[in-house]
């Protein structure tokens, strides 16, 4: 069957959880048939979505494309006003830079980027194997727990990158459970009042952090905002709030689905498996393939045109939003041969799975890092380790911003 067979025209109209659970299907069609095609999500929200590689490119780099949230907010208004639904997130976790344009994108990167420089992100590398050894040695001792083996999400792909971003920014671990609570619901978009709750409490909670911060400064990431704010003035409270929100997010969403996307597509072909279990210096490879092929980004966050915008040969209206589908570009044969096959052995050099341009994501050295490690030391402890449920009884969270499966079962041996 073509694709578009298998995919029907109003099938790719709605952004709906059907939608979700296997993209890349409507992705080809959409690539062939509708590249630049206005959809609406699942709250009703009315979007431009823009699927092939050479327009997701060039719209992540076009400054009629802003990603201002205070227009993105009179934009949303007029469409509520319209009948669709959306979160009323407070200013103050969305005053950060992923939600600016320059200057004010520019002077809050500033602060943030010299903590992900390569050589202060290799510096992590001791403690993010001593931790993954942990995990891992933990995981060997729970696997006969329970019926269906270990879920390598809740055992492994969520509590390392948390715990190391919380220890980066100077948060107590105890709180991991609630953020993954907090976390899943904001960047879900499914349920616009429980997004807005849980945004609340974890706006709460760090305005409560930041003031014991300011009482008791200490050698982190956190502390390091507070004093930048304070000297210079340079992050108003609720920007430094706002900063902090994006990275405890950010810092442990990606990573967690790069595991475990990762790790899925290693389990689906045993001999990548083993190539990645004989030769883990592989591991960079698997990582980059990774995010080329199911990378943990599925939309980039909304853009909306500020005057008329050609992108291929549709023109999107001013004052309309727009969604860059991530993993539809890194699968486009035009830039990608056999795109839909994993081979970590292929050039992944141009893939858009950290985005492109000034909005490259700035933890994109860390969540490799993390990636690399996690996947290598998986495959050597566990080197027999396989699904312990049928593929088709995974499900991907109801997400339009992340690509991440909600449980991943499995044997270690």
């Amino acid at each position: 069957m073509t694709s578009s067979q298998q995919c029907p025209r109003d099938s790719v109209s709605v952004l709906d959880n059907e939608f979700l659970q296997d993209p890349h299907v409507h992705y080809a069609w959409l690539r062939e048939s509708d590249p630049t095609r206005r959809v609406v999500t699942v709250t009703g929200m009315p979007v431009w979505l823009v699927t092939r590689y050479a327009d997701a490119k060039a719209a992540l780099t076009d400054p009629r494309l802003s990603k201002d949230y205070r227009g993105m907010g009179r934009i949303t208004e007029r469409e509520v006003e319209r009948g669709a639904q959306r979160a009323d997130i407070s200013e103050s976790v969305q005053a950060h830079m992923l939600n600016m344009d320059p200057p004010d994108h520019t002077r809050l990167r500033k602060l943030v980027v010299k903590a992900f420089t390569a050589r202060r992100v290799e510096a992590l590398r001791p403690r993010i194997e001593q931790i993954t050894g942990e995990l891992l040695d933990e995981m060997a001792a729970n696997e006969h727990a329970g019926d269906f083996g270990i879920d390598l999400l809740d055992e492994f792909a969520f509590p390392l990158p948390i715990r190391v971003i919380c220890e980066l920014l100077g948060i107590p671990e105890d709180r991991r459970d609630e953020f993954r609570e907090w976390s899943n619901t904001v960047v879900s978009g499914q349920e616009p009042q429980a997004a807005e709750q849980a945004a609340a409490a974890m706006a709460d909670y760090l305005l409560e952090l930041v003031e014991e911060k300011r009482r008791n400064p200490m050698d982190d990431l956190l502390t390091a905002l507070i004093e930048a704010s304070d000297d210079a003035d340079r992050l108003s409270g609720e920007e430094l709030i706002a900063m902090v929100f994006l990275l405890l997010i950010a810092g442990h969403e990606t990573t967690v689905n790069l595991i475990g996307n990762g790790v899925l597509a290693l389990l689906r072909d045993p001999e990548q498996y083993r190539l990645l279990r004989d030769e883990p210096e592989r591991a960079a490879s698997v990582v980059e393939e990774t995010l080329r092929f199911d990378g943990p980004v599925n939309l980039a966050t909304f853009r909306y045109t500020t005057e008329p915008v050609m992108v291929g040969d549709v023109e999107i209206p001013a004052e309309e939003l727009v969604l860059v589908a991530l993993g539809s570009a890194n699968r486009d044969s035009d830039k990608f041969e056999t795109p839909d096959r994993f081979d970590q052995d292929r050039a992944t050099s141009g893939h858009l799975a950290f985005g492109h341009g000034i909005h490259f994501c700035v933890g994109a050295p860390l969540a490799r890092l993390e990636g690399q490690i996690a996947l290598r030391r998986l495959t050597e402890r566990f080197p027999t380790m396989e699904l312990a449920v049928p593929e088709e009884q995974l499900a991907y969270r109801p997400s339009t911003l992340m690509r991440g499966l909600e449980r991943l079962p499995v044997r270690l041996s």
